[in-house]
């Protein structure tokens, strides 16, 4: 039970800090979801548009669709990056998929290609 009340306040935590990168004109219509659907591997690539890169900061924004492994709806949304190399050769209005995980308590892309 200890370890689920702690999953749950992460997710809870992470859905905090999601909505704290936001700027504010951008609004989050449902909240994040406390576990993946059953069946998701860790794997699962969202589609999406780089918006904005700000490699200084480690950031990018995405206009994406459904997370589905953490439970998150399309939105356009600011995410750090779990590494800053990631953005080297990334810009605005590429067309990319991406992974997303809970780090440290807040969304954090782990993943980033070029859609094909």
């Amino acid at each position: 039970m200890k370890t689920r009340n702690t999953f749950l306040f992460a997710m809870l935590a992470a859905s905090a800090a999601a909505q704290a990168q936001m700027s504010p004109d951008m609004k989050m219509t449902a909240p994040m979801k406390a576990s993946a659907p059953a069946g998701q591997a860790s794997t699962v690539m969202t589609n999406a548009v780089v918006q904005k890169v700000d490699a200084a900061k480690g950031n990018v924004t995405l206009k994406h669709e459904d997370i589905t492994n953490v439970g998150m709806p399309a939105m356009t949304m600011a995410f750090g990056v779990a590494d800053k190399k990631m953005l080297h050769n990334m810009k605005a209005g590429d067309k990319v998929r991406f992974h997303v995980e809970i780090v440290n308590g807040a969304p954090t892309v782990t993943r980033i290609e070029e859609a094909h």
